[in-house]
């Protein structure tokens, strides 16, 4: 079968895509760079400071889906402009002199509009490249994340050691307004879309069948551990620094960018490899499920080892190659996904799968300080947080490689979706 060919102007609408994800994990990370800054004006223990961490997440999920939902029937042009207004709007507040509560409340909100982001980018990206061409696409968007926290962190933290931690919100607020703008002069509707020869071809499938597939719940938990690693790094990873290490914030601030470069070399290197091991005949269960759930595993391991090491340059280049290999599950998921769901569905199956896996992140921040504010010492805390992680993700990886079998899913599907119905 001939390749299809990329439409003219995808690559635009990738890199705005790109930077769409940069200011949503800017918008991310800005807490847990703040932590100790926040922790200290507002006098907050660390359950607290977990609470705060988990709260971004609250509505995540339930915003993820309902969303999701929404794309399936209106243009993913507009969706993406209102969620990133939501974003901008959401940081000036935090300008002001705010209590725990208006901080609270504004990340609940930062998060219900966030939820739906990538989900929503995925499903808009994938209107502008074939399937086969769809693995280093998601990469580059995926990486948004990364160089997210790369540039923002360095900026942000300047801004946090020479004013204070409410300007680096207001800071945020106007990147957002810029992304918009951007948007609303240059972003488009991708030209493949559903048609109706492709319609008969791909018949429509029960939700039920595509939300219990072996494929989707090895989705589902494997990027689940990656998650839960994720959310630690963006609330607790720098306070790690600080307070569990002795690290100054300024220091802390460079220190912190380096899980997100090892993380975004990850990435674009699984991305590259998979899309080169498909062109040489590889089926997706290898160059998709296989090349994205072992990482989880060797990641996993490597944490593990963190608590029984001295030194903290050693500690903290485990943890950034323990958690930045865990990247490699996000690119291959949600093509993998796209492989056996039928196009008007997609976007609510992508969505709904990441309101699933970003379940990780209520829950990680709030474990992570309960169990530093429990334990007999705040380093002593930190590791046993770190070790919980790695059991997680261990898990997860094992998992992955038992259920993530897309090459054989989307047969069957089709195949049930063909049967006859019966009353």
């Amino acid at each position: 079968m001939a390749t299809q060919p990329t439409p003219k102007g995808a690559w635009k609408i990738t890199f705005l895509l790109f930077l769409f994800m940069l200011v949503n994990f800017a918008d991310k990370i800005v807490v847990g760079l703040a932590g100790v800054p926040i922790m200290t004006e507002l006098k907050l223990e660390p359950e607290q400071f977990g609470l705060l961490g988990s709260s971004f997440f609250f509505l995540f999920s339930i915003a993820t889906i309902v969303v999701g939902f929404i794309v399936n029937r209106i243009a993913t042009r507009w969706v993406l402009l209102a969620l990133a207004l939501i974003w901008a709007l959401a940081q000036f507040p935090m300008v002001g002199t705010i209590g725990f509560s208006t901080l609270l409340i504004c990340r609940v909100i930062l998060g219900a509009g966030e939820g739906p982001a990538f989900s929503v980018a995925a499903h808009a990206v994938y209107k502008w490249f074939p399937d086969e061409k769809r693995t280093l696409p998601t990469a580059i968007l995926s990486q948004g994340s990364a160089f997210g926290v790369i540039l923002a962190v360095p900026a942000l933290n300047w801004v946090i050691v020479n004013y204070s931690w409410h300007y680096a919100f207001g800071a945020l607020g106007v990147a957002g307004l810029i992304w918009v703008a951007a948007w609303l002069m240059l972003g488009k509707e991708g030209p493949l879309v559903q048609t109706v020869a492709m319609a008969k071809a791909d018949p429509r499938v029960p939700y039920f069948r595509l939300l219990t597939s072996r494929t989707f719940i090895g989705s589902c938990v494997a990027t689940f551990g990656a998650y839960w690693a994720l959310s630690l790094g963006l609330t607790w990873f720098t306070p790690f620094i600080v307070k569990g290490l002795g690290f100054s914030q300024h220091d802390a601030g460079f220190i912190s960018i380096l899980p997100w470069v090892f993380g975004a070399a990850t990435v674009l290197l699984t991305g590259w490899l998979s899309q080169v091991l498909m062109a040489r005949g590889m089926s997706t269960r290898g160059a998709r499920g296989v090349l994205g759930a072992t990482p989880l595993i060797a990641g996993g391991a490597i944490l593990a080892v963190l608590p029984h090491i001295d030194g903290a340059g050693l500690q903290i280049a485990l943890l950034v190659v323990g958690t930045g290999l865990s990247g490699s599950i996000y690119v291959v998921c949600p093509p993998m996904l796209g492989e056996f769901t039928p196009v008007p569905q997609r976007g609510a199956v992508i969505s709904i799968y990441g309101a699933i896996y970003t379940l990780a992140g209520i829950v990680a921040p709030a474990v992570m300080g309960k169990v530093i504010q429990n334990a007999g010492g705040m380093l002593e805390g930190y590791l046993t947080g770190f070790t919980i992680n790695a059991v997680i993700l261990v898990a997860a990886g094992l998992l992955g490689l038992l259920l993530l079998w897309p090459n054989t899913e989307r047969a069957r599907l089709m195949a049930q979706a063909a049967q006859p119905k019966f009353a």
